[in-house]
């Protein structure tokens, strides 16, 4: 912490105590500012910590944040929350002493935070095992389960704590959380039937309303909308930026799993809740001077989810037993009284029902077996309120901060005053406000103010609100710190009205409004709605409310007086244990970063009594610290004790202060601490500190690179000498290992060159195993890269058979990545050639002149596809045929040669042969009636389709020429699946049958022109040239 002393100036003091004018409010707000600004939200005054919520997140929380505040001085490092925890945690391990640490501030101003750190550091520094874990875990998730059904929406705070709350978390010896234990303190229950215009109501209720699951939502009659409620839209604020409703009822789901609720307890639970909402939806109206429920269904839900009979509830809701002279007389309620007692009914159950859930997690916190426990204490309350309309709740409030505020004074004066009789420093009385007046104003009996409030509830009669305010004034109106508008002077008059009063708080004034005081003191729930509820099936409900409770005829306590004597119980709770302090301030009304509003601040730290806590801490000595730190930090400002020295740390310390030439009244020698008055000597002393810093440093600098630079050149000098020596024998060692190792590499391999005839043996195996690599390197580079390839290199003689084998297989392998690359249309063509290769190879002249050409399926002219398309494929063709070849043919007729263009178009069962005019069909031919295809060896393109005379009467042979013969026969070949069919002639004459079974012979010859025409001698002439 001392570190920072001399950015002062920049970031202000760490400490309120070392501000030099430490009475200015302007000082106080100056330095809070500079450090908020520079996002150092944590500032000490003394041992208490000052917290700005900064609204925004900052990275200071992390585990690696955690270990450094972890086992350290409080004062070594900055402040920190993590540095209350730790210095209350080590305190209660190590001297044995319960501890608690003092949570307090407005709503908004980050309580809830502060006291989630400090639980986030106590799992994180204590020990681990299975059943500290589920303690940790259980202490962590009941703050999701307590926030989301005390917690609500306020117009300072989207999440403000609207009840009280202090935990006790247990300790074993080893200092492992065991257990723990939860008091909660006068639950904002108003907040149920009424919320004021910009503010929610208890976020469990949207929770479960925005749960999300219909089944749940069909289960307890909810629409899904909090708009449909009048509980929960009375403040027009149902939509929160900041909260995500659905996501936080599946936290407080899981939370509540976590701390043992049961899934009928759940269910008990969310039936409650669903129950409280349907109340507020319940309407009254009045006939005859009787009010009546207008809608029985809403009343029927209601007793569903309660488990107890519409009758009994509808018979509470309308009427109020009285008992007179012994006599129970059932009086019906007009509308106001019948919401009167629904508004009382849902508060008194969601009252019961919070106070049983905080009963219920301190079962879950129980720790397992019996053992003595250290305890540490987070008590987590609402602050100071003042706000335009002050009521019951604030009243209770402030008077709890009041009484809050006196023990501060009274704990921070004694352990000030142990500390200098610790260190035998004279203790000077501290003159400081005493609030005990004010304390008393309210609690005293019997005149004081809760007093006076209760008797007003008791007595018989009319008593009301303004009779209430008239004994206030009757009775206490001379005391200084109560006026009202009677006992005020003409002017403070026209600043209160006749239905208020003020009282003289120590953090300033509050006019608080007597409307509702004595109906919110006297928290009555009429006895037929006690009954009601007791004869309930809820689980929850049935022991919320005992049914000897209705046996009692015992008034029950007032609300003021069970707060105050619960707030008894807190102080002798605190009392008990050795305190630490934490005031939150929030520095805006907008809840955002970065803005610090001087008004709304000072306003804080006047109500938070931060301004008398640092004028009593500065009553005394404004600074001190251990000899030991003192002196470790300060001693090279003086010589006798720089750079060492031998005596004992006070000694040193007293040469270094009377070497400063520090007054006799600014400082004290304690036994072991050193005490420094004014700040302004402590700031001279860092000032000297920073300044001598610089010397120190540049002489430091100077000794030590005149030191390492020698060292390093005597260790490189040594480390030279070294290398070099092992260097030079290594390298000789290696060189002869070389040596050695080529002398037997040759000569293994010209002994191997010698017997590399001779059988495998020792003197022949290293040169061999080269020689197989050496040709498998070869192979490797030269083998053939395509299928056309057949060059291979040349094996030696002892790795033929190898070199065979190899070749056939890198030949297979080849072979077949080129089958793998081979598209299914060139599969198609090279099927297509092989089997024109079958038939015309060595037969047929023209054949090698085809080969080069790819087969087309189609080589029809347009007009002639277009007459295919509309006539043959529409008229001609069978539905099941498909067709596979079309090209243009000269059909020879069968009785006098004669040629005629024709169109043959082959089908997977037919040939057809078509008029090129119109595609009229001239012949067609299945394959079954085919008998053979005949062709000449020569070069022309006569084909001859044989046909069975017995199928095709009296036509005779088909006699085609095409331009395509290789191409046209291949097709009808395959198609027909008829190439053995396919004769070649080398006779020079075809034999073919004409019409009327006659016989025809087609003769072929060689010459220098084509020709086809009709020979003298009657028969077809064939020339054929030469290609």
């Amino acid at each position: 912490m001392d570190e920072e002393l001399h950015r002062r100036d920049i970031v202000g003091v760490q400490d309120f105590v070392l501000l030099e004018d430490f009475k200015s409010p302007e000082a106080f707000l100056s330095n809070l500012a500079k450090r908020f600004q520079a996002n150092l939200i944590y500032t000490y005054i003394g041992p208490v910590l000052v917290s700005i919520n900064p609204y925004k997140t900052l990275d200071i929380y992390n585990d690696e944040v955690i270990k450094t505040y972890r086992n350290v001085n409080f004062y070594e490092l900055p402040p920190h929350i993590f540095a209350i925890a730790d210095a209350a945690y080590r305190s209660m391990r190590g001297e044995n002493r319960d501890q608690c640490v003092l949570i307090s501030g407005e709503s908004g101003a980050g309580k809830t935070e502060a006291s989630k750190k400090i639980l986030q550091y106590v799992a994180a520094t204590s020990t681990h095992s299975s059943d500290v874990e589920r303690v940790k875990d259980r202490l962590l998730q009941s703050n999701p389960i307590l926030e989301a059904f005390g917690n609500a929406k306020t117009n300072r705070n989207d999440n403000s704590s609207r009840f009280g709350k202090y935990m006790d978390i247990q300790f074993n010896f080893k200092g492992a959380p065991v257990g723990g234990h939860i008091l909660n303190y006068l639950l904002e229950k108003s907040r149920v039937v009424h919320q004021a215009t910009g503010e929610r109501n208890f976020h469990i209720f949207y929770q479960l309303v925005r749960s999300g699951d219909q089944g749940r939502l069909s289960k307890y009659s909810l629409t899904g909308s909090p708009n449909d409620h009048f509980y929960l839209n009375q403040g027009e604020s149902v939509e929160v930026e900041s909260i995500d409703d659905r996501k936080d009822f599946q936290t407080v789901k899981n939370a509540l799993d976590i701390c043992d609720f049961s899934e009928s307890h759940q269910d008990a639970l969310f039936s409650i809740v669903a129950s409280v909402i349907h109340l507020g939806d319940l309407e009254f109206q009045e006939d005859s001077g009787v009010a009546m429920v207008t809608d029985k269904e809403k009343v029927n839900t209601i007793a569903g989810l309660l488990g107890c009979e519409e009758e009994v509830l509808l018979s509470a809701l309308h009427h109020r037993t009285i008992e007179a002279k012994g006599e129970k007389v059932k009086s019906p309620l007009n509308v106001d009284q019948c919401l009167y007692a629904r508004d009382a009914l849902a508060k008194g159950v969601y009252d019961r029902l919070f106070t049983w859930m905080v009963q219920r997690i301190n079962i879950s916190l129980q720790q397992r077996g019996k053992l003595k426990c250290n305890l540490m204490g987070l008590l987590d309350i609402y602050g100071f309120e003042i706000f335009q309309y002050n009521s019951f709740e604030q009243f209770c409030i402030n008077y709890c901060n009041e009484k809050l505020q006196q023990l501060f004074i009274e704990l921070t004066l004694k352990s000030e005053q142990e500390e200098y009789q610790r260190e035998g420093i004279e203790w000077e009385p501290v003159q400081y406000f005493n609030n005990k007046i004010i304390c008393d104003l309210v609690e005293a009996k019997p005149v004081g103010i809760i007093a006076i409030l209760d008797e007003e509830c008791l007595r018989p009669g009319e008593p009301s609100d303004q009779t209430f305010l008239d004994k206030l004034t009757q009775t206490i109106g001379s005391h200084p710190h109560y006026v009202s508008h009677v006992t005020a002077d003409s002017a403070t008059r026209k600043t209160i009205s006749r239905d208020q009063f003020r009282l003289k708080h120590y953090a300033g004034d509050v006019t608080y409004n007597i409307k509702g005081f004595l109906d919110k003191n006297n928290n009555l729930l009429f006895r037929d709605l006690k009954a009601a509820m007791s004869a309930t099936t809820n689980i929850i409900t049935s022991q919320c409310f005992p049914k000897d409770e209705l046996l009692s005829k015992k008034r029950p306590e007032t609300a003021a007086a069970q707060f105050k004597t619960s707030l008894a119980q807190l102080m002798e709770i605190l009392m008990s244990k050795e305190p630490a302090y934490v005031r939150c301030i929030k520095p805006n009304d907008f809840k955002r970063p970065a803005i610090f509003d001087e008004k709304i601040v000072n306003h804080q730290v006047k109500y938070l009594g931060l301004m008398e806590n640092l004028r009593v801490r500065r009553a005394g000595f404004a600074y001190r610290r251990p000899y030991e730190v003192f002196f470790k930090r300060y001693k090279s400002l003086c010589p006798a004790t720089w750079p060492n020295y031998p005596g004992p740390e006070k000694e040193g310390v007293q040469l270094l202060v009377n070497h400063l030439q520090y007054q006799d009244d600014d400082y004290r020698m304690g036994k072991t601490k050193l005490f420094i008055r004014f700040p302004r000597v402590l700031f001279a002393t860092e000032d000297a500190f920073q300044a001598r810093k610089h010397g120190l440093a540049t002489t430091i600098q100077a000794k030590y690179r005149c030191f390492h630079q020698r060292k390093v050149y005597l260790k490189m000098r040594v480390s030279a000498i070294m290398v070099q020596c092992y260097w030079r024998r290594y390298a000789a060692i290696k060189e002869r290992e070389r040596r050695k190792r080529a002398v037997e590499i040759i000569r293994k391999f010209i002994k191997g060159f010698m017997y590399r005839k001779k059988p495998e043996c020792d003197e022949n195996r290293e040169f061999i195993r080269y020689t197989k690599i050496n040709y498998l390197e070869r192979v490797k580079k030269e083998a053939p890269k395509t299928v056309l390839d057949k060059k291979w290199p040349a094996p030696p003689e002892l790795l033929m058979e190898t070199s065979d084998l190899l070749q056939k297989l890198a030949m297979r392998n080849l072979m077949l990545k080129y089958v793998k690359t081979i598209s299914p249309s060139r599969k198609l063509q090279l099927q297509q050639k092989v089997v024109a290769e079958n038939i015309f190879k060595g037969k047929k002249e023209s054949y090698p002149y085809s080969v080069k050409d790819q087969f087309v399926d189609n080589r029809l002219a347009a007009h002639h596809e277009s007459l295919r398309t509309s006539v043959f494929e529409a008229t001609i063709k069978q539905a099941d045929e498909k067709v596979l070849y079309c090209t243009g043919v000269t059909k020879f007729d069968r009785h006098g040669y004669k040629p005629r263009n024709r169109v043959m178009i082959v089908t997977d069962k037919t040939i057809y042969v078509l008029n090129d005019k119109d595609f009229k069909t001239k012949d067609k031919i299945p394959y079954a009636l085919v008998k053979g295809i005949v062709l000449s060896s020569l070069t022309d393109g006569i084909f001859v389709i044989i046909v069975s005379t017995a199928e095709n009467g009296s036509k005779g042979d088909l006699i085609l020429q095409s331009d395509y013969v290789v191409e046209a026969v291949t097709k009808i070949a395959m198609a027909g699946n008829i190439s053995s069919m396919i004769k070649i002639s080398n006779n020079g004459n075809i034999n073919h049958d004409m019409m009327s079974g006659k016989q025809g012979i087609i003769e072929f010859s060689k010459g220098n022109m084509y020709s086809v025409k009709k020979g003298k001698n009657g028969q077809l002439c064939v020339i054929a040239p030469p290609l």
